[in-house]
């Protein structure tokens, strides 16, 4: 399979203050790297504020990043004009957290449906069966186009949001966190939902979220950042090797009885993005920390096929033992 999405070296920097206040500098995401395939469902995961979302925006080319390259279907994002941006735009589209607040609450389902068509200036000829056609692709019934989104559940809404997505056939679909806000059985359909979409229309996902048990059920490979840098890309069904993962790992839900594991709490703060650390930024809160990660920052190196950590003393447990255990000396 060939590279839909490429993106090498970005980075973006926010800055603040002015006549007043010392100008500063925020850094959201730093020299970010990774290939997505055609067809395949990437995730991205962290705490909150580590720049997945920030990420999902510059791959989006919504807004412009400090430096690097992003890459779509072989055509450099940078170099195009604005109204070739535009064109560009029908084939990767984003679906919101919040499907609460993704739709304009005065626009009907109808109406919120057809937005994508209107902003193209490409209307369907009938769009009546347009609408119909989305929404029976998204398990709802053709009588919501007349309601409007105070009338709908959460889990109905994000459907929505998931149907205006698709309505231009994108071939990559940027998914922020598109299940947080919702039911935990809400939840196990959407995610259904999206599988059954990427199989029959060809996607290609990059999947944000928090959860990490959620991303290795439902990701082909996944990306795990730390104060907006890469600190780990491994495929889902590898033991993690940097004590970061290791942590999301051992916080998510393990319903089994015979597996139970014994929860880790990280101690320290998250470094601010303002005054980024020496060395490793995970140093302050790492089990494992020496001086020399907080002297030099780790690159990422490989750890065999397409699994790469940024560590000084990666984890070396087996995958059975990351269930079982928790020590890592």
């Amino acid at each position: 399979m060939s590279d839909l999405l490429t993106v090498n070296g970005l980075s973006r920097r926010f800055s603040d203050g002015g006549l007043l206040r010392k100008r500063k500098t925020f850094h959201a995401v730093s020299n970010v790297s990774f290939a997505l395939k055609k067809g395949q469902i990437l995730g991205v995961v962290g705490e909150s504020g580590c720049g997945k979302s920030t990420l999902a925006r510059l791959v989006l080319r919504l807004i412009t990043p400090s430096e690097g390259q992003v890459t779509f279907d072989g055509v450099d994002m940078a170099s195009l004009s604005r109204q070739d941006m535009r064109r560009l735009r029908q084939r990767m589209q984003l679906v919101f957290q919040d499907p609460y607040s993704a739709i304009d609450p005065r626009y009907s389902i109808r109406d919120a449906l057809l937005e994508p068509f209107r902003v193209q200036g490409a209307m369907p000829r009938s769009a009546d069966e347009t609408v119909a056609s989305l929404l029976d692709m998204v398990g709802l019934n053709s009588a919501l186009a007349a309601s409007y989104p105070h009338q709908l559940s959460g889990g109905q809404k994000q459907r929505i949001g998931i149907a205006r997505a698709l309505a231009l056939n994108p071939s990559l679909v940027v998914l922020d966190e598109p299940t947080a806000s919702l039911d935990v059985s809400v939840q196990a359909q959407i995610v259904s939902l999206l599988e059954r979409l990427r199989q029959d229309l060809g996607l290609t996902y990059l999947f944000i979220s928090h959860d990490l048990g959620l991303v290795r059920y439902f990701c082909d490979q996944i990306l795990v950042m730390y104060l907006g840098r890469i600190v780990e890309v491994l495929p889902s069904t590898a033991a993690p090797k940097h004590p970061y993962t290791r942590a999301l790992l051992d916080s998510t839900f393990e319903p089994d009885p015979k597996r139970r594991r014994t929860v880790t709490r990280l101690a320290g703060e998250i470094p601010s993005g303002y005054d980024l650390p020496t060395g490793c930024a995970f140093a302050n809160r790492c089990p494992r920390v020496t001086d020399l990660c907080r002297r030099e920052l780790p690159t990422l190196w490989s750890q065999g096929g397409a699994h790469q950590v940024a560590c000084h003393h990666p984890l070396t447990a087996a995958p059975d033992a990351i269930i079982d255990e928790r020590s890592v000396a």
